[in-house]
């Protein structure tokens, strides 16, 4: 697998409101690890839209990763220009820092916002385009990761394209590692 879609929930949909949230340490983490398994096995290209949440969480996991892994890439393909418009200026400012950072930045339908089609526009092309997704989901709790799951189980009920799953339970296994190593220290 050359390239992977990364994405996930928005913050707001997880309950995480600012950065200092300690959930994000280990969604973080989670992501890490399957992108370091990911990379070892070959990965290039991360692609994420840009929106708040897993995918910005997971850009700086790329961000990070590509001191130990040079050939490890960035690539924000936003659903429209601008996206980042309407929101606060210190989520502004996070958002433009990591996208200056990126290996490669454009927006799919290249013009502002004008309609919800933009979005599903957005999922089907990146899915098209990728070899995989990594997704943070919760089967029991619906949300925007569902439409990028529903095209991606389209395209593997007809070819290979693996689609990686970090659920809750990984997470509260990294917690409890955690704990477990903080507790016999």
């Amino acid at each position: 697998m050359k390239s992977i879609v990364v994405s996930g929930y928005k913050g707001h949909e997880l309950g995480i409101f600012d950065q200092k949230h300690k959930g994000i340490y280990f969604i973080k983490k989670a992501i890490e690890q399957r992108l370091r398994s990911l990379v070892e096995e070959g990965l290039e290209w991360v692609i994420i839209s840009g929106q708040l949440g897993v995918e910005l969480w997971a850009a700086e996991v790329v961000l990070y990763l590509k001191e130990e892994y040079p050939q490890l890439q960035l690539a924000v393909l936003t659903p429209f220009l601008n996206q980042e418009e309407k929101w606060q200026e210190a989520t502004k400012l996070y958002y433009q820092e990591i996208v200056q950072q990126a290996d490669f930045q454009d927006s799919i339908t290249r013009r502002p916002y004008d309609n919800a089609v933009q979005l599903r526009q957005k999922n089907e092309f990146l899915i098209a385009k990728a070899d995989g997704l990594l997704l943070l989901y919760d089967e029991e709790k619906p949300g925007t990761p569902t439409y990028y799951l529903e095209i991606a189980k389209k395209r593997e009920a007809h070819e290979h394209f693996p689609i990686v799953i970090i659920t809750p339970t990984d997470l509260d296994i990294l917690v409890q590692e955690e704990q477990y190593e903080s507790f016999n220290e």
